[in-house]
C-alpha cells in the first residue's frame, strides 16, 4: 500500500506553488495567489477520478485526510465518489424542499396579490387542513399523482369545493417549485384529477330572496339599529358583505361610494352610485360612526357577517345576506331592459373577453346610477313598473 500521511502541517504551510502528495491519492495543489486546494485521486472501474476536497484556507490537513479516507472507502465499494457526493447533496436538498416548505414559499410569493394578504380568503387553509398533514414532510420532487389522489380522495366527493381548492392550490405550489429549479411533475395535479374523477357533490347556491319579496323585508328593517341600517344599505347597493361592513367615511364622495381595491374581490377599485335612499341611510348611520366606520361593533371593529345572517335566521328565512346580489340581478333581468354589461358591472363582475375589456374604457357609472335609483324605488315599494333604462 502506498505510504500515507507524507506531509506535515509545517510543510503544508510553507509549500511553494506546485503539487504535493500526502499519499493514498490525496494531493495539495498550491498556486500563486489562491492559497491552495485539496483534491483526491481514485480509480473507479478503470477510470481515474479527481474530486475536490476544499480550499486549504477552509480545510486543514487533518480534515483533508479524514475526507480522503471517507471517499476512498466509497471507491473501494465500486462507487464513483463524485457521483455519490452529488447524490447525497441532492438528498439533502430534497429534505430542505418538502411540500410544506415550498407551499409556504409559494404562499408568501402570492400574498401581495391576495386580499388581506390571503388571510380573509384563507388561501392556505385547504392545503394546511387537507394536504400538508399527509404530504407536508415529503420532498415535493417525490410527490406524484397517486400521492395526491390518495390524499384528497377522502374529501373529493364529500367536500368537493374544498378539495378542488386544495388541488388547484397544489398546482400553484408545484409551478412555484418548478420556478425554484426543482424537478417536479407539473402535470401531477392534472393526472390526479383524472384518477379522482368527477366529484359527486352538488354545488349549492347561496339562498336568495325572490326580488318581489325584498320590499316587505326591507320595510321590516325599521328599528334604526346599526344592523338594520347596514342591511338596508347592503340591499340598496348590491355589494358584497365585506366592503359594506367595513365602509368608511373617507370612501364616500357625495353620491358615489369609492370602494378601495383591497376591499374588492376583484382587487380593483370600484365606484358604487348611491341612490337617494342609500344616501339617506348613510346619513342616518353617521350617528353610530366610530373611527370613521359607519357600522361599528359594540366592542371592537365592525359588525360581523354572522350578525346579519343571524337576523335572517331569527326570522326563519332561508335566504342569506349575500343572496340579495342575486335578488338584484334577477330583478334586472326580469323587470328591466338593463343591458347585461350594465347589470353585471353593478355587481362588479367582468364580462367579455380580455380584449373586449381592454378596449371598453367605461364602468357604466351613469347608467348604473339610474339603475340603482330605480332599484331603490322598487325596494322601498315606490314602483313596480318595468324599468326603461335611460341615462341622465
Amino acid at each position: 500500500m502506498p505510504a500515507l500521511n507524507k506531509l506535515s502541517s509545517l510543510q503544508v504551510k510553507n509549500a511553494q506553488p506546485g503539487k504535493y502528495s500526502d499519499g493514498g491519492g490525496l494531493w495539495l495543489h498550491k498556486k500563486d495567489g489562491d492559497g491552495g486546494k485539496w483534491f483526491l485521486r481514485v480509480h473507479v472501474h478503470g477510470r481515474r477520478r479527481e474530486m475536490g476536497l476544499g480550499a486549504l484556507s477552509a480545510v486543514t490537513l487533518k480534515e483533508a485526510r479524514e475526507e480522503a479516507e471517507k471517499w476512498r472507502a466509497v471507491a473501494r465499494q465500486g462507487k464513483d465518489p463524485i457521483k455519490e457526493r452529488e447524490r447525497i447533496r441532492r438528498e439533502a436538498a430534497k429534505a430542505d424542499h418538502t411540500l410544506t416548505v415550498v407551499a409556504k414559499e409559494a404562499f408568501a410569493a402570492r400574498q401581495a396579490e391576495l386580499k388581506d394578504d390571503g388571510k380573509a380568503g384563507r388561501w392556505f387553509s385547504p392545503l394546511e387542513l387537507h394536504v400538508l398533514p399527509k404530504l407536508g414532510n415529503v420532498p415535493i420532487e417525490e410527490i406524484d399523482q397517486q400521492d395526491i389522489k390518495n390524499t384528497l380522495s377522502p374529501i373529493w366527493h364529500s367536500k368537493g369545493e374544498t378539495a378542488k381548492k386544495a388541488i388547484n392550490r397544489l398546482g400553484i405550489v408545484f409551478r412555484h417549485g418548478a420556478a425554484m429549479g426543482l424537478d417536479v411533475d407539473l402535470q401531477a395535479t392534472m393526472k390526479a384529477k383524472a384518477l379522482l374523477g368527477k366529484s359527486r357533490q352538488v354545488s349549492k347556491h347561496i339562498p336568495a330572496m325572490p326580488w318581489g319579496d325584498v320590499p316587505a323585508f326591507y320595510e321590516r328593517l325599521d328599528d334604526g339599529s346599526v344592523t338594520h341600517l347596514a342591511f338596508r344599505l347592503l340591499i340598496l347597493t348590491a355589494v358584497r358583505s365585506r366592503p359594506l361592513r367595513f365602509i368608511h367615511l373617507d370612501e364616500l364622495h357625495g353620491d358615489t361610494w369609492v370602494i378601495p381595491a383591497d376591499k374588492m374581490k376583484t382587487g380593483k377599485e370600484f365606484h358604487v352610485p348611491l341612490s337617494s335612499e342609500a344616501q339617506r341611510i348613510i346619513e342616518e348611520a353617521t350617528a353610530f360612526e366610530k373611527d370613521g366606520y359607519l357600522f361599528p361593533n359594540v366592542k371592537k371593529g365592525v359588525i360581523s357577517d354572522a350578525t346579519m345572517s343571524r337576523l335572517m335566521e331569527r326570522q326563519e328565512l332561508e335566504a342569506r345576506p349575500h343572496g340579495f346580489r342575486s335578488s338584484f340581478r334577477t330583478w334586472c333581468a326580469e323587470a328591466t331592459d338593463t343591458p347585461r354589461e350594465v347589470a353585471e358591472m353593478a355587481l362588479a363582475h367582468e364580462t367579455g373577453s380580455k380584449v373586449e375589456r381592454t378596449y371598453r374604457r367605461t364602468d357604466f357609472l351613469e347608467q348604473r346610477r339610474v339603475l340603482m335609483e330605480r332599484w331603490a324605488q322598487h325596494v322601498t315599494g315606490q314602483s313596480a313598473e318595468v324599468v326603461k333604462l335611460v341615462a341622465k
